[in-house]
């Protein structure tokens, strides 16, 4: 016996051991390479480049000569597809090649660097240029869309700024659709996406930071926000949680959210994502930090609070009146869709003295034949309409949305000519599927989803108990959770009196003074105290 614990321990500490050296060999292999400066011989740099991408076929490495004399061997190296082809031929191929044959200055007299300064300075007409030294630099000068020149017998290069190709326009949004608002929409673009937000919000301190993400994709990844307003300590839980990502890819914004959230492990979005640059201007002044990826149109801001996911941009800009009411009847259709059928099953299948007697009579004659249990019934019409759902969103958009409506008509109807569910039950499945559209956001709506089963699993076992026992689970889950700091329920727990004018219903205009306390510095102040008190005296008058 003891024989066979000094086995197993020797086992556990060899595989210990070599989990171990397969960790450090992985390490080593993953740590940055060293930098390898340029060499003066241009042929050895392109040879060398080109090894570097195994000769692929959209790296463009070309030789050129300039001077009066082609003097002077310059090579260009860029990703085709990735540039402005015709800026490249206008403000770099033609002002090197044409431009110092036309110049008086002999570049036979410059020595050194003045060479380089000379070509920097008052040849290339292009916005940006950088000087790089290491291939690792040119590498990834190139796979960003840049055109990089390098020198005969010089140790230094260019990195000319010279993104284009082919990339979507700036067009209207389909999953965030208003009556009345800007129609634009955020692009794969990210530098699209920030002039789309510096349109809204022109002001010196939005200041924007951006750091590559990712070891192999190299994503360049961009927090937003406006200095003063938001609270510090949020800019640098951002950049904290950005910094620590250790990942081959980011592909979508998706990849950042999931990776800085604060509770993995809960249904709740905790991390708003939206692709309108409006909503972010709004939520940028109200104290909150916007996370911009490359290659998605979709942006993240952080802090979130439950409250937000069931407002609309819309609500700002109706009046106040219209706008509280319609969200008032959105935070019902909310409750609806989460609790709609399990009440449903809890009240026939446990407290019928509820009902009224005719309409009690009712129920049970349209049940009459029906085989299966309440419950039964609800979960298979749910899980029938959810599979309608989601093959109308895979489809294409005037198909699915066929299929959708069709499909749900037809399954509905042939399924209480067929006795297989009451007419009553379908009615709460189609009221309930009606109500989670008012659910403004998809993130939440799948969580209504999801939980609306767990309150049918509960009505189903202990009846109207079961579902109060369900939400005081749920609120005391929703009050645990927390956003960069924030509280997941501010303001109303902890309950903050001055921020409930924005909450369930919007105040008027001139009565939104401060921004969220919880979420600005203590430049808080939306608009004067001092106009609002004009407006009051103009009113009097």
């Amino acid at each position: 016996m003891s024989f066979l614990k000094f086995f197993k321990k020797s086992i556990d500490k060899k595989s210990f051991e070599q989990l171990l050296a397969d960790k450090e060999k992985q390490d080593s292999s993953e740590q940055p390479q060293s930098k390898e400066t340029i060499k003066r011989s241009l042929h050895e740099n392109l040879k060398k480049i080109r090894e570097a991408f195994g000769n692929s076929s959209d790296i463009v490495t070309r030789e050129i000569r300039i001077g009066r004399q082609g003097e002077i061997r310059v090579g260009i190296i860029y990703t085709d597809g990735l540039i402005n082809s015709e800026a490249n031929h206008n403000f770099v191929m033609e002002s090197l090649m044409f431009e110092l044959r036309r110049n008086e200055v002999d570049l036979k007299d410059l020595a050194g660097l003045t060479l380089l300064n000379y070509i920097k300075e008052m040849v290339l007409t292009v916005g940006s240029i950088e000087d790089v030294h290491d291939f690792n630099v040119i590498t990834n000068a190139v796979l960003s869309g840049k055109v990089v020149l390098l020198f005969d017998g010089y140790e230094q290069g260019f990195a000319v700024e010279m993104k284009g190709g082919k990339e979507r326009g700036v067009q209207e949004t389909t999953t965030e659709t208003t009556i009345r608002g800007p129609r634009e929409g955020f692009t794969e673009n990210l530098r699209v996406n920030t002039s789309l937000i510096r349109r809204k919000i022109k002001d010196h301190r939005l200041w924007i930071e951006s750091k590559k993400v990712g070891k192999v994709t190299k994503t360049e990844v961009s927090i937003m926000y406006i200095k003063g307003i938001v609270r510090e300590e949020v800019v640098q839980e951002v950049r904290s949680r950005i910094e620590q990502i250790d990942i081959d890819g980011i592909l979508e914004s998706g990849y950042i959210e999931e990776l800085i959230q604060d509770a993995s492990y809960t249904p709740f979005p905790t991390i708003y994502n939206t692709e309108r640059p409006d909503i972010v201007a709004g939520h940028l002044l109200e104290g909150r930090v916007a996370i911009l990826v490359d290659g998605t149109p979709f942006v993240l801001t952080v802090p979130s609070i439950f409250v937000q996911f069931l407002q609309s941009p819309e609500d700002h800009y109706q009046r106040a009146d219209i706008s509280s009411l319609i969200r008032l009847l959105r935070f019902f259709g909310f409750f609806t869709a989460l609790l709609a059928p399990s009440l449903y099953v809890a009240i026939t299948t446990f407290h019928q003295e509820m009902l009224p007697t005719q309409l009690l009579i009712s129920l049970a004659a349209q049940r009459e034949g029906v085989p299966f249990p309440t419950f039964i019934e609800a979960f298979l019409m749910e899980i029938m309409f959810e599979i309608l759902r989601e093959a109308g969103l895979r489809m294409p958009r005037a198909i699915g949305q066929a299929v959708s409506i069709v499909g749900t008509l037809v399954v509905g109807t042939a399924a209480v000519d067929a006795g297989i569910v009451s007419a009553a039950m379908v009615i709460v499945v189609a009221f309930t599927a009606i109500s989670s559209f008012l659910v403004s956001s998809y993130d939440l709506a799948i969580t209504v989803r999801i939980l609306r089963f767990v309150f049918m699993g509960l009505a189903a076992s202990f009846g109207l108990f079961g579902i109060i026992l369900g939400l005081v689970a749920l609120v005391l889950h929703l009050s645990s959770l927390r956003s960069f700091g924030v509280p997941y329920l501010s303001p109303m727990a902890p309950f903050t009196l001055a921020d409930q004018k924005d909450v369930f219903i919007r105040l008027p205009r001139r009565l939104l003074i401060f921004r969220p306390r919880l979420l600005s510095s203590q430049q808080n102040t939306k608009r004067e105290k001092s106009l609002f008190q004009n407006e009051n005296q103009r009113k009097k008058k």
